[in-house]
């Protein structure tokens, strides 16, 4: 599987992804670069995923992911899971807003649907 680098180190970019994908679950948007967007999108789809499934496997592999962080992965196996139940994938959505004033990046809000 083809993934962005993101400019960063594994530590690094694993951690700034787990950080979005916790603000996305539980604000339920944040504004980013589309690249970072687009990465994090997929991990808030399987945490998402891992809700639906409501195994202990799940649960350890979204606390694993998310740096031990039990409020939102209560969240996650609580709210959202019973929201998205009868929904297949496709849990979020990319609008894109403007260049950034500094180094012209694109960005975009990644949001729940």
């Amino acid at each position: 599987m083809a993934y962005r680098k993101l400019g960063r180190e594994t530590r690094q970019r694993r951690s700034i992804l787990a950080g979005l994908t916790k603000t996305v679950i539980m604000e339920g948007s944040v504004v980013t670069t589309e690249a970072r967007a687009k990465e994090v999108r997929k991990f808030v789809d399987k945490m998402i995923t891992y809700g639906k499934r409501g195994t202990l496997v799940s649960r350890r592999k979204a606390l694993a992911f998310l740096h031990n962080d039990n409020e939102v992965v209560s969240k996650v196996f609580n709210e959202l899971a019973k929201k998205y139940e009868t929904r297949n994938g496709g849990y979020t959505r990319i609008i894109k807003l403007k260049e950034r004033v500094g180094d012209d990046a694109l960005e975009v809000k990644l949001e729940l649907v």
